[in-house]
């Protein structure tokens, strides 16, 4: 168990599927949590709720991180402002937008560079300079083993997620004098919304190619940012941890 006690935590895409987790998982080690959303408020109020219920503070806040910076320096003043600090920011929104290279138009492209990297680039921007006046601050990018090993029809969302890579390792040079680690997870096949609708001969070609021999759930990625999140991982970082049932061993 890890002690978050008056910490907290900004998840950005935090209402659902694996932000969600996210989100409570850090609640539940005693963070209050800030949940950004880009138009489910639903799943946001849920959320809140959920992490309310837990005995933390909790706030949705809406924004959409792919619009640019003055888009996520407005989620970041509004998390200040409630709370007064962040000392967690976990830069999860992202969306897919699959297509072979040869038909990929420009919006597909665009899309998913703008959400899955742009956004994280422009919400680290945002949150560095009160990490810095704290000479504290925990930053985690969620990328993908995609971004590492590139995969069929996913041109954008493999780029966008290998430059997140290194982005984390560039953000981790810049910012660790101020007491401020950056660190990445790359989950492999994990059962969200975003991977239900997979084909399931698609779904088997990725599990036989995976050690453990299973699906992940959202609950491991969720330890893994815990563990990024906790003082007990203060001399760790520009690291990519693997949360993929060891698909990328040796890599």
């Amino acid at each position: 168990m890890f002690d978050l006690t008056d910490k907290v935590a900004l998840v950005t895409g935090g209402g659902r599927g694996l932000g969600r987790a996210i989100a409570l998982a850090l609640a539940r080690q005693g963070a209050d949590v800030a949940v950004n959303f880009r138009g489910n408020a639903e799943a946001a109020g849920e959320a809140v709720t959920e992490i309310r219920s837990i005995g933390r503070a909790a706030i949705a806040i809406q924004g959409d991180t792919s619009a640019g910076r003055e888009a996520c320096e407005a989620i970041v003043k509004a998390a200040l402002d409630q709370f007064g600090k962040v000392d967690i920011l976990v830069n999860n929104a992202g969306i897919t937008r699959d297509n072979l290279i040869m038909r990929m138009d420009a919006e597909e492209w665009e899309s998913v560079i703008d959400t899955n990297l742009g956004g994280p680039f422009w919400m680290t921007r945002a949150i560095a300079r009160p990490m810095l006046k704290a000479h504290w601050g925990r930053i985690i990018n969620m990328s993908s083993v995609a971004g590492r090993m590139g995969n069929v029809g996913q041109a954008n969302y493999a780029s966008a997620k290998a430059g997140l890579i290194g982005l984390t390792k560039s953000v981790a040079r810049e910012l660790a004098s101020r007491g401020i680690t950056c660190n990445a997870i790359a989950p492999g096949l994990i059962e969200t919304e975003l991977t239900a609708d997979i084909p399931q001969a698609a779904r088997d070609l990725v599990i036989n190619s995976t050690p453990l021999g299973y699906v992940g759930s959202v609950d491991d990625v969720a330890a893994a940012a815990v563990y990024f999140a906790s003082d007990e991982a203060r001399y760790i970082t520009g690291q990519v941890l693997g949360v993929d049932g060891g698909m990328m061993m040796g890599s």
